[in-house]
């Protein structure tokens, strides 16, 4: 639910008045109303909405993506406001010591609508958060909860069920729950809806454990062209749902032929199969450097957000075309919409949409891919089928498809609408309009030092230094360049860019506008000399002679996406383990030492030990 700060005032004492920011998921600001609300979407305006009694339920089933595990947090302060008291005529006598009044849960559910004032629990605390639904933008969409308890979201939305987000919370505390009720509610145990996720690769560097988010070590990244599935990064916005292949249907609406339903052995075996290698990268790629300019709302991405795989299924261009796709359909259609198969509280599955002329291109490449590096496509990955969009924001390539439409408009999805959106570093939360930003698809230019890593201590008897690392651009547009300093942008070599893993023949240059998969890069510097430190940075070309700017300040954004400055990397040197081993040998030789190594001689200590 609401993203909070820890306070005392949560173990019982009465709220304090502590300086107050209200705090909120993205995902908060998906529409409210249902597809059928408003001809299929609702532009979110106040004169739309309705608030309907515990009885009315349309507002229920309009949310999508409410309150979802990683996504932003949208943060505004209500700072001249205080939570509005319960109004003393629906208090009970209190029955504890504490100074604040005691409610059953009976009297929690009758507050779930502006007019009767919204109610939630929370651990045996009443909260009436009207005020929060009131003054925060999006804020009405945390009514799913009202009149009831929010754990029950939050073994959901896990992320959100910690120590530093309840702070806000107990600004809005009202009173206590009646310790009968409370009992009922213990009793009542919420299953893990993430208890069925798969089980993942112990070297990943997990950002969010429910739902499931993580990278691997960057130097992974650069040991293989082809990015091993187990350690692929990892980006799960809900629970993995688990799929029956045998039972899977895929259902194709928005031609004039009616809906398309397809199995999944249809899809191997009335389309031609396409294999493609890309690189599908997160939004939030790199966001840590965004952190460090100014704090901004999301995971804590390093560089491995990203990864290269190859992927084998049918054309979405010949599904469509199956469907009953003709040119007469661009007349009016701009979109084709994905829904996913994993779903929210509400019934409400993640969803995204790309441009229509994308999604049936002969070139566009857009697959509705069924296997992962020549093996099924893993759970995590969107077992049994996942779109596959090359050359676009992972955001778009939606896991555990179930369904596609094509629509004059883009999805309605929170994710779409609400997030994956870039801004001026000058916007801020109390004055972004989502409304007023295109969704992500193309990703810009982008390359990052795998090896060595920051901090790392370097020999210097070597001499010189290797540094690695990826590149890729968003589009199909190729690398053409990596440019590498070691001197913090004083000078600058040439990195060669490679295809395949070492020893392999590399892969032949792609048509122009479909160079899909990223290339890795190395480069072998002298190290300058009387140089005590490295300052070692990157930065690509790609063959629209994009490049990446030079700092990350200028393109700061409150969501922290699109983070593609030079990467910078700080070495140090270190005694070379020669000449320690030098320096060792010539500490130990001399006589032999009885109490030391009986019947050797010390040198003959150092040359076991060296």
């Amino acid at each position: 639910m609401l993203l909070l700060r820890r306070c005392l005032s949560l173990t019982g004492a009465a709220p304090s008045n502590c300086h107050r920011h209200l705090l909120m998921p993205a995902v908060c600001a998906a529409r409210l109303w249902s597809s059928s609300s408003s001809g299929g979407r609702g532009d979110g305006g106040d004169d739309q909405r309705t608030y309907q009694n515990s009885h009315g339920s349309s507002w229920i089933h309009g949310l999508a993506g409410l309150l979802a595990g990683t996504g932003a947090v949208l943060a505004y302060g209500l700072h001249q406001h205080k939570p509005q008291r319960a109004d003393s005529s629906r208090r009970q006598p209190t029955e504890q010591t504490s100074p604040l009044p005691v409610f059953s849960q009976v009297e929690v559910t009758k507050h779930r609508s502006l007019e009767d004032g919204v109610w939630v629990t929370y651990k045996g605390g009443v909260y009436d958060i009207t005020e929060f639904v009131n003054k925060h933008p999006g804020g009405d969409k945390i009514m799913l909860a009202a009149g009831g308890a929010i754990e029950p979201f939050w073994a959901m939305y896990a992320v959100h069920n910690q120590e530093h987000v309840l702070e806000i919370l107990s600004e809005y505390k009202v009173g206590e729950l009646r310790a009968e009720d409370q009992k009922k509610q213990d009793a009542v145990k919420s299953s893990d809806p993430y208890s069925t996720d798969p089980e993942r690769h112990p070297v990943l560097h997990i950002n969010n454990l429910k739902p499931f988010n993580a990278e691997p070590p960057p130097e992974l990244l650069s040991d293989s062209y082809i990015t091993p599935s187990a350690i692929f990064f990892k980006r799960n916005h809900l629970p993995v749902p688990q799929v029956d292949p045998a039972t899977y249907r895929l259902h194709v609406e928005g031609l004039p032929a009616g809906v398309l339903t397809l199995s999944l052995e249809d899809l191997k075996t009335k389309f031609p199969k396409h294999t493609i290698t890309a690189t599908l990268q997160c939004a939030g790629n790199r966001r840590s450097e965004m952190n460090k300019v100014k704090q901004v709302k999301g995971l804590n991405w390093g560089i491995a957000a990203i990864s290269n795989a190859t992927w084998s299924g049918a054309k979405l261009r010949d599904v469509l075309l199956a469907a009953g796709y003709s040119p007469d359909v661009a007349q009016w259609a701009r979109h084709v919409q994905f829904d996913g198969m994993d779903k929210d509280v509400t019934g409400s599955s993640y969803g995204a949409s790309i441009p229509l002329n994308k999604a049936v291109s002969e070139d566009g490449d857009v697959l509705l891919a069924y296997e992962m590096n020549g093996e099924d496509i893993p759970a995590d990955h969107g077992f049994p089928v996942r779109v596959v969009v090359p050359g676009t924001v992972g955001a778009r390539n939606v896991k555990w498809l179930g369904r596609i439409i094509v629509s004059s408009e883009e999805s309605s999805s929170h994710w779409q609408q609400n997030d994956y959106k870039g801004f001026s570093p000058g916007t801020d939360w109390d004055t972004v309009d989502f409304k007023s930003a295109p969704s992500i698809q193309e990703l810009p230019i982008q390359s990052a030092i795998t090896t060595p890593a920051e901090g790392a201590v370097i020999d210097r008897s070597e001499e010189e230094v290797t540094v690695e690392g990826y590149a890729w651009s968003g589009g199909g547009r190729e690398v053409v360049r990596v440019d590498v300093s070691l001197d913090g942008g004083k000078t600058w070599r040439v990195a060669q860019l490679r295809t395949s893993d070492r020893g392999q023949e590399p892969q032949p240059s792609p048509p122009p506008g479909r160079a899909w998969a990223w290339k890795l890069w190395e480069v072998t510097v002298p190290i300058p000399p009387e140089t005590q430190e490295l300052e070692i940075i990157c930065k690509a070309v790609d063959d629209s002679y994009n490049t990446q700017p030079d700092t990350v300040a200028p393109i700061w954004n409150l969501r922290g996406v699109l983070s593609n400055a030079w990467h910078r990397v700080k070495s140090g040197f270190s005694q070379s383990d020669r000449k320690m081993k030098e320096d060792f040998t010539h500490l130990w030789r001399g006589p032999c030492c009885p109490t030391v190594c009986p019947g050797s001689s010390a040198e003959c200590i150092s040359d076991t030990l060296l």
